[in-house]
């Protein structure tokens, strides 16, 4: 039974951005991807509707998405140059700004939960590769063998990029990184990030992802945001931070500031979308791409689920 909130909750997800158009996307997949959606948001609805935090709610959803082999995050996240797995994950708190990250993670099946633990029972906000690997299995977080990431499709993937040597890194501009925002209703807001990266992604690359401010970000002053995109240009911008000093210092509506950030990181170069919610219940998502895999769901409202750019 639902528990009435002395303010309205909203919860946003994303599930990646890029060239998703009819013609590009298969009805297998559009499918496949519109019912993982709607699960992450069933998922965070059950925390709020019953007085949860925002905080608990991004990370349940976000949990459902990295276990969904439609996206590029926990089971079926893309493989580095090596054929290996390295996840990022970071999850935000509005209350404190308090923050909690990693990199290059190898057997963690939810790094969400690792990066919560990092916030939670840590004095630090990032850790990276082997000594993140190590503190999740110090924690008793879920450790599954690196072959359960793996699908025959990313393998497939893969093995395409590196036989055409000029189109190593994303060329299909296909971002299949997770996320969820939300609002509670005692008004705090929270965000949560997840990903496996870049196709044939080499070196230790880490992306935007796990980094406070770029992709990932949230304060009760302002809003709460999660990215997904050419993690590159997100981190020169600062796009999280930026969206949310212009809605703090400005007093613009989120979409304004959501849509001016990636305006400009656009100009850069870089594309991809953002969603956004802020304390008051306000919520948008912007996209300079194509498609974005997203959804939303209300207070009192019904979920929502969208794909292409011209669905609202």
């Amino acid at each position: 039974m639902s528990i009435p909130s002395p303010r309205p909750w909203t919860l946003l997800v994303h599930g990646g951005a890029g060239i998703l158009t009819r013609e590009t996307v298969g009805a297998e997949t559009d499918a496949a991807a519109r019912a993982g959606l709607d699960a992450a948001l069933a998922a965070g609805e059950a925390v709020l509707s019953h007085g949860g935090s925002a905080l608990d709610a991004v990370e349940a959803a976000v949990r459902v998405l990295e276990d969904d082999p439609t996206f590029n995050s926990g089971r079926g996240a893309v493989l580095t140059f090596d054929g290996t797995i390295e996840l990022d994950a970071a999850i935000m708190d509005g209350r404190d700004r308090r923050a909690g990250a990693v990199a290059g993670v190898t057997r963690s099946r939810h790094p969400v939960t690792l990066a919560r633990a990092v916030m939670d029972h840590s004095p630090h906000v990032l850790l990276a590769g082997r000594g993140a690997d190590t503190f999740a299995a110090e924690q008793d977080i879920e450790q599954v063998a690196p072959d359960w990431f793996m699908t025959a499709e990313r393998r497939a993937q893969l093995e395409a990029m590196k036989a055409d040597p000029d189109n190593w890194f994303d060329v299909d501009m296909k971002y299949g990184t997770v996320g969820a925002v939300a609002v509670d209703g005692a008004g705090h807001v929270a965000a949560a990030t997840s990903t496996g990266g870049v196709t044939a992604k080499r070196w230790g690359r880490v992306g935007d992802s796990p980094l406070i401010g770029a992709g990932t970000y949230a304060d009760d002053r302002a809003c709460a945001m999660s990215a997904t995109g050419s993690g590159e240009f997100f981190i020169r911008i600062g796009v999280g931070h930026e969206i949310a000093a212009r809605i703090r210092f400005t007093g613009e509506p989120l979409q304004v500031a959501a849509d001016t950030v990636l305006a400009e990181t656009k100009a850069l170069g870089g594309t991809g979308g953002v969603i956004v919610v802020g304390p008051d219940g306000d919520a948008a998502w912007s996209l300079t791409t194509p498609g974005m895999y997203r959804g939303r769901v209300s207070q009192g409202g019904t979920r929502h689920v969208a794909i292409y750019g011209d669905e609202g």
